[in-house]
């Protein structure tokens, strides 16, 4: 009973006495057959990084400093890298070639043309020439022509612009270049495939589009003399306004449905023009007198290069108002762009000379112009009558809005008896209007 107490309560076993070894010495009874330690064997620390190599995520390769990046990994982890590459490389080498290319054809397009600019005007290009007098301006503006590349300005890189003025007859020349999109080949390669399922959309076509903006003898002109603050007045460039165009068929349907002046005109093929080409006029005394041996042999020169030459006065689109229908005379130039300009340069200078030729010339006989101005007469009749409908309609919008405050104000001051009666005998005439309307219709 007492064994069972003391084991029951953790009273203390009994202790063995110690063991003598077999070197005299005395152990306790639990260690007395250990072994004799013996120190473990020293490993270094890349050994043991070599042994747990197989359990580690860098697979079989050994470990190595951060910096040996060459150790650390193989070319399999750069395959995406591999393909985007080269890709990109191949677009930034592209659409540097493409710009460059673009930029070489406009300068040789300037350098072929600024010759015959410079004779004809003052100033080309969007540096002004500063003298104190206009013989030494002019002279000035011919030393610069031989630096073409100062007279263009590119507004895109698929687009070049430049600008002329200083002539008479002649306010200012627009010149656009308009090129292919070498330096991005997927819009090249779309605006090549389109055309070919969509009729809506023209085949893309490098060209040159020049538009001059003459004198219609309604402005007041004054030209600055260069170095002086004053002004010298210039006579009147002044020509009768019409409609005339020669254009190649293969863009005429295109013009006629873009442009509003260009449906004002009848289209006829003429004998002394190439088969490619079509007039399109107001009056038949306006293409004899426009059409000379000048302007057919330089459209022969041109070839399949010339698209379009238009002398107009009406505008681009359909007009709408009252202020779109005034007059305002210009010139229009097409011209697809080609390597050789010197079939072309005929053309060109015509186009630059022809105000001289409208203000010598452009002066018609009553009968001829009665037509011309019919036309526009209609014109002008329709939109007014449009915009008096207009008027009336916010007149009468107008009047309902007062009647009824006027009606709402009158309500607001009745009590709530006479409210009821008004509203009474307001359905009531409401009903005979309906009634009266109704019988008339019958």
């Amino acid at each position: 009973m007492a064994d069972f107490v003391k084991g029951l309560f953790g009273g203390q076993k009994p202790v063995q006495a110690p063991v003598a070894g077999d070197d005299g010495t005395y152990y306790f009874a639990d260690y007395a057959g250990a072994p004799e330690p013996t120190p473990a064997a020293i490993t270094s620390f890349t050994d043991t990084a070599t042994q747990a190599a197989p359990t580690s995520t860098l697979g079989q390769r050994p470990y190595t400093a951060w910096y040996r990046v060459w150790e650390r990994t193989t070319i399999d982890d750069f395959k995406l890298e591999m393909y985007i590459l080269p890709f990109l490389v191949a677009l930034v080498v592209v659409h540097v070639w493409g710009t460059k290319r673009n930029r070489t054809k406009a300068r040789a397009w300037m350098k072929a043309h600024a010759p015959i600019l410079t004779h004809e005007f003052v100033q080309v290009g969007y540096t002004r020439p500063q003298a104190s007098a206009e013989d030494v301006a002019v002279q000035q503006a011919l030393d610069t022509a031989a630096d073409s590349d100062n007279m263009l300005r590119e507004k895109k890189a698929d687009e070049y612009q430049t600008y002329a003025t200083g002539r008479q007859n002649v306010a200012f020349v627009d010149f656009k270049l308009t090129l292919a999109k070498r330096f991005n080949p997927f819009m090249r390669i779309g605006e090549n495939l389109i055309p070919l399922f969509l009729e809506s959309f023209p085949a893309p076509q490098e060209r040159l589009e020049a538009t001059a903006y003459v004198f219609d003898g309604q402005e007041t002109k004054v030209a600055p003399v260069y170095g002086k603050g004053d002004a010298k007045k210039v006579s009147n460039s002044a020509f009768d306004g019409f409609v005339f165009a020669i254009v190649h068929k293969d863009i005429m349907k295109r013009l006629r449905d873009e442009r509003y002046d260009l449906s004002l005109t009848t289209t006829r093929d003429h004998a002394k023009l190439p088969v490619w080409t079509t007039v399109m006029s107001e009056s038949a005394e306006v293409t004899d007198t426009l059409l000379t041996p000048e302007l057919i042999k330089a459209i022969n020169e041109a070839g399949d290069s010339f698209e379009a030459l238009v002398v107009s006065d009406q505008p681009l689109d359909q007009p709408k108002t009252l202020d779109d229908t005034k007059p305002r005379k210009r010139i229009n130039l097409s011209l697809k762009l080609t390597n050789d300009h010197t079939s072309t340069l005929p053309i060109f200078t015509y186009f630059l000379r022809l105000s001289d030729h409208l203000v010598s010339s452009a002066h018609f006989r009553p009968e001829a112009l009665r037509r011309i101005r019919q036309t526009r007469d209609e014109q002008i009749a329709k939109i007014r009558r449009a915009d008096d409908e207009e008027k009336a309609e916010e007149r009468k919008i107008a009047a309902d809005k007062l009647k009824r405050e006027q009606r709402d104000a009158k309500l607001g001051r009745l009590s709530a008896d006479e409210q009821r009666k008004f509203l009474e005998k307001e359905r009531e005439r409401n009903a005979k209007k309906g009634q009266k309307r109704s019988t008339i219709k019958a």
